[in-house]
């Protein structure tokens, strides 16, 4: 299994229980597809530095994950259709940084 950071940004009109329905489906996406989340971190609503598709604004999410290509393909398989994403992107990397707080400190799982 290979380790995988996937971030995605939702729109800022977005409902926080839409957004938590959103990163419910990516879950069971992942989990159905040989994947294994480590941790979700909400980082939160950021200014963009220019406006992306009419946004200024956006929820980050940002997801360690363990997986193979399928799963990571039926993943962006999915947020490709999705209207409420901005972006997403998926970086594969050699360990977790499970230390590091990049953006607060709020994880998903404890809301």
């Amino acid at each position: 299994m290979n380790f995988y950071e996937h971030t995605i940004i939702t729109k800022q009109d977005v409902p926080d229980r839409q957004n938590k329905k959103l990163i419910d489906k990516y879950e069971e996406i992942i989990k159905k597809n040989s994947g294994k989340i480590i941790k979700i971190e909400n980082w939160g609503m950021r200014s963009f530095a220019r406006k992306i598709n009419n946004n200024k604004k956006g929820f980050y999410y940002h997801f360690k994950l363990e997986g193979v290509a399928k799963t990571i393909q039926a993943l962006e398989k999915a947020e490709n259709i999705e209207t409420k994403l901005v972006r997403f992107l998926t970086v594969k990397v050699k360990k977790h940084d499970l230390e590091t707080v990049f953006f607060g400190n709020k994880d998903v799982n404890e809301n």
